[in-house]
């Protein structure tokens, strides 16, 4: 039988709540529809933004250089481990042959001695252990048995070492990708905010860029700064030698370099070798702390995590390879923040 009850009627207090929310639903939709749109950043504001993001994609590739400077650290010593255990294998086989050269003898003379027949089994290793057979040996017998001993036992020490290395030369080849990766992201993201821009813009940017780069012509006044060495004044004259060749990442010349790229590079062109990473060589040499005691061909360290380096140009001036999109040249000390200086 079917009900013929009244609907129950809304209260007062939901109808109010409905309303209410209708309206302000109303009122978001037309704030939303009359809202402008969100203002495009300014060339200055992008500038700024870029800059923060090759500071960033710098500081990751000083770890990358790192990564990649342990990796071939790592590949050069497991290259060694390797040879040494080949020709280790290689005497240890000649040892054995030796002795078993003996163990012939003895068998044509009359038998092998049981001490010979206890090492060419499974376990010669703990022969040597039992010193009750100790007077079963002829001394011979016992020189070519702790020569055996200990190459073998060197041999294991060297294949765990190697193991231990090829281990940690993983783990680096994970690090090196990662940082590759972040760099890489970090220029990626620039890139979009420069496309961002206008083509006048961009033009100025570029203009502004163009600038920067011609102060590293000759007319830089440098000053009478003499330099602390002839290897100093050596590494300089090499760094001027590439003054306007392109900032990349990972690059240590001889026609591109990142900033401790190109500082290594120069060292090197002056027959002095110093770590690849900027944070490795702020302990490379003798810390200047001031300024003003700064002789041309110093290495300049910038920044608390030590991520930025150039060389001492003289008259408040450093030569360095600043940024992606930048070239090597001279620039103000003064434009980032001065940690110390290290001599070589």
């Amino acid at each position: 039988m079917a009900s013929h009850r009244r609907p129950k009627q809304p209260s007062r207090t939901r109808v109010t709540v409905l309303t209410t929310a209708a309206a302000a639903a109303v009122a978001f939709s037309a704030q939303a529809a009359n809202a402008a749109p969100s203002e495009k950043p300014s060339k200055d504001e992008v500038k700024s933004k870029v800059d923060a993001l090759y500071e960033q994609a710098e500081q990751a590739t000083e770890k990358l250089d790192g990564a990649q400077e342990k990796q071939e650290k790592l590949q050069k010593e497991i290259s060694t481990i390797q040879d040494n255990v080949a020709r280790g294998q290689e005497e240890l086989n000649k040892l054995r042959d030796g002795l078993g050269t003996m163990a012939s003898a003895q068998y044509r003379t009359g038998g092998i001695d049981p001490s010979i027949q206890l090492f060419l089994s499974s376990d010669p290793d703990s022969y040597l252990d039992k010193a009750s057979t100790m007077d079963q040996l002829s001394a011979q017998q016992v020189e070519a048995l702790t020569k055996i001993q200990g190459k073998q036992r060197e041999l294991a020490q060297e294949r765990a070492e190697a193991s231990s290395k090829l281990k940690d030369l993983s783990a680096t080849r994970t690090e090196l990708k990662k940082k590759k990766d972040e760099v890489k992201a970090k220029l990626a993201t620039a890139q979009k905010l420069l496309n961002t821009l206008t083509a006048a813009e961009k033009a100025s940017l570029a203009q502004e860029q163009a600038q920067a780069a011609n102060r590293s012509s000759s007319r830089v006044n440098l000053g009478s700064t003499g330099s602390a060495s002839s290897r100093a004044a050596a590494a300089f004259a090499a760094a001027q030698s590439v003054i306007g060749s392109p900032y990349v990442y990972g690059a240590s010349g001889p026609s591109s370099f990142d900033c401790s790229g190109l500082t290594s590079w120069a060292y090197a062109q002056a027959g002095v070798s110093i770590p690849r990473t900027s944070e490795a060589q702020a302990g490379a040499g003798t810390i200047i702390s001031s300024e003003s005691d700064l002789k041309v061909g110093d290495l300049v360290i910038f920044y608390g995590d030590r991520h930025h380096v150039g060389l001492y140009a003289g008259n408040g001036q450093v030569l360095h390879a600043p940024h992606t999109g930048a070239v090597v040249r001279y620039e103000s000390i003064g434009n980032m923040p001065f940690q110390f200086g290290v001599r070589i």
